[in-house]
């Protein structure tokens, strides 16, 4: 009697379905990459957080006219815990590049072959845009801090603690790096086809209202200049996708 030969386990390709546990663990792994260049990027952003400190405060003196030199803390673990909030913000940036490739890595097996092509121009065009929001927020920066410092009248004169000021800064600037995302996002839904152009006119009054929606809520600062800043571009790149799409399509 011949010898009973195990049959081969079927390869699972990355076109197969995979189950739900599957998915899951495919999650797990791209997280736990991801939170390594988190960190990773956080021990070297703490190395460098005093001369970035140093670099942010700059704008708050022009908004003071060289009223204010420096910021105040009033705890003896406050200049530490700044820094580490920084460094924080700091490698969530430095690690951009890794944890946007986990992204498409973890959407690529649902995706034709046709689609997949676009990974390095998904990440790079990210990029490029993180940078862009990052620069129109430090752009913003001096009027809207010149808004809210003098806002209170004479009566009322700013001494801004490190925490709270940087912050709010940190905070400014990585919020106009993920809107600034916001045309990478509705091309992807464009190749994917989840969306259409025609669909994209058809929202065009509610996407205009919801902008300024979402910009009004996601500046932490809630200045006239930040929201205005945030929303005009976010409208502009909407209109571009639709232009862009028109093109794909072609």
């Amino acid at each position: 009697m011949p010898p009973l030969r195990r049959r081969p386990r079927p390869v699972r390709t990355h076109d197969a379905r995979m189950t739900v546990i599957e998915h899951l663990a495919e999650l797990r792994r791209r997280v736990i990459i991801s939170l390594a260049a988190v960190v990773i990027g956080t021990v070297i952003a703490f190395w460098l957080s005093n001369d970035v400190i140093g670099w942010l405060v700059r704008y708050y003196r022009e908004a003071t006219e060289g009223r204010r030199d420096a910021l105040v803390f009033t705890g003896p673990t406050d200049a530490f815990v700044v820094r580490l909030k920084v460094a924080t913000y700091g490698g969530i940036v430095l690690a951009l590049p890794v944890w946007l490739y986990q992204l498409w890595r973890f959407v690529t097996p649902g995706l034709h072959p046709r689609e997949k092509r676009y990974a390095v121009p998904f990440v790079i065009s990210a990029l490029l845009l993180f940078a862009v929001g990052a620069f129109v927020a430090l752009r913003t920066l001096p009027a809207a801090l010149g808004f809210l410092l003098n806002i209170g009248g004479e009566a009322q004169e700013p001494l801004l603690t490190s925490d709270r000021y940087l912050s709010l800064v940190m905070l400014i600037i990585l919020g106009f790096g993920l809107a600034f995302e916001f045309p990478v996002l509705l091309t992807f839904l464009l190749i994917a086809g989840a969306v259409s152009t025609s669909q994209l006119r058809r929202w065009r009054r509610g996407v205009i209202v919801g902008v300024a929606a979402f910009a009004a809520i996601i500046t932490p600062s809630q200045d006239p200049y930040t929201m205005l800043a945030m929303a005009v571009p976010m409208w502009v790149f909407y209109e571009i996708v639709i232009l862009l799409g028109r093109i794909l399509r072609r």
